[in-house]
């Protein structure tokens, strides 16, 4: 299945992740996002044939304000809290993670929030004993990212500056 024929196909269950989302249900869903410095990890279960998605835009919630899912170490556990409670496993549960593009004209050391969702990404993951099947971050680019969670399919398209 190409990437257009999943984009022109009219599903009830398709799910547009905004910054600062998560999303994760039982039974088919299409669920798509874009992405810049932002991160989005995938989780499936193919014992379940589900899968849930987040997109967060900051590595670190400090403790102060609202502890929301725009940040990574906020939207990572709450993603594989809310896979837990739709009856997945930890031990089956495999990770793809996309984004983190330096989309900036110049951005190093702290300014490189990509990077640093990247490595908050792989590290949260790690410790969570959860499985990375794939990655496709960094680089100077943006990403569509269209998540199928009944086959953990995942179809990326890469958007240049000025697109």
């Amino acid at each position: 299945m190409s990437m257009e024929s999943v984009v022109n196909a009219k599903a009830a269950n398709a799910h547009f992740l905004y910054p600062g989302m998560i999303f994760a249900e039982t039974g088919e869903s299409i669920i798509s996002t874009v992405l810049g410095s932002c991160v989005s990890v995938c989780l499936w279960d193919p014992i379940l044939r589900r899968g849930g998605m987040n997109h967060f835009l900051l590595p670190f919630w400090n403790g102060e304000g609202l502890r929301t899912p725009k940040y990574g170490n906020v939207a990572i556990p709450m993603l594989i809290e809310k896979m837990l409670s739709l009856g997945s496993i930890k031990g089956n549960i495999r990770a793809k993670v996309f984004g983190g593009g330096n989309i900036l004209e110049s951005t190093s050391g702290l300014l490189n929030v990509g990077d640093r969702n990247i490595a908050l990404a792989e590290e949260s993951l790690s410790e969570s004993r959860i499985v990375t099947l794939s990655r496709d971050t960094g680089g100077v680019f943006g990403r569509k990212v269209m998540f199928m969670t009944a086959t953990g399919e995942v179809f990326v398209k890469k958007i240049a500056k000025g697109q």
